[in-house]
């Protein structure tokens, strides 16, 4: 086994493994830490994707920017959360109702199915960029399409995702007022 394999399932087995915990446990403030790993492990899971400009800015907009206004907004807002803190229950954590289950089971089986049809089939615009030679090679610099890409094509995403942020600034900011005003 290489390293760059053994690093890929690592940082795959942490961010499912993370994920997993992020959603079954009661703990907020252990589920927040744990949405830290999840959003480290993806960033390193770009890596491996040649993604590197994704990578970085999925740590400095999702770790840096959403996760400590979040990290914010439960500190500041409510104090029984704070109490729940120090009221441990002994376990890791807590499966969650047998509801979930089929739904989980629901969704691991779409996944199957498209990974057995993806290998069925090869995709027809994978087969248009290897014949037109352009696909792209670690040794590209996409950084610079990106750019552009981002000014001209989706200059709308672009915006909308710097709504969002400015929206948690402003939510994590009322609701540390909110306890001021009482």
């Amino acid at each position: 086994m290489t390293l760059e394999l053994f690093l890929f399932y690592a940082f795959a087995l942490l961010a499912v493994g993370s994920a997993l915990l992020v959603v079954s446990l009661k703990n907020i403030a252990r589920a927040l830490f744990l949405f830290f790993v999840v959003l480290f492990a993806m960033a390193g899971l770009y890596l491996f994707a040649l993604a590197d400009f994704v990578a970085i800015t999925q740590i400095m907009v999702y770790v840096g920017g959403v996760l400590i206004l979040l990290l914010f907004a439960f500190m500041l807002s409510n104090k029984e959360l704070l109490q729940d803190l120090q009221q441990t229950t002994g376990s890791l954590f807590s499966l969650p109702t047998w509801k979930v289950l089929p739904v989980a089971l629901a969704f691991f089986g779409v996944m199957i199915f498209g990974i057995l049809e993806w290998q069925k089939s090869f995709p027809a615009w994978m087969a248009t960029a290897i014949q037109n030679n352009t696909v792209i090679k670690s040794t590209d610099n996409n950084i610079h399409q990106l750019g552009i890409k981002f000014m001209t094509q989706y200059v709308l995403p672009f915006e909308v995702i710097s709504i969002f942020l400015m929206m948690a600034l402003i939510g994590a900011s009322h609701l540390s007022r909110k306890d001021l005003q009482k």
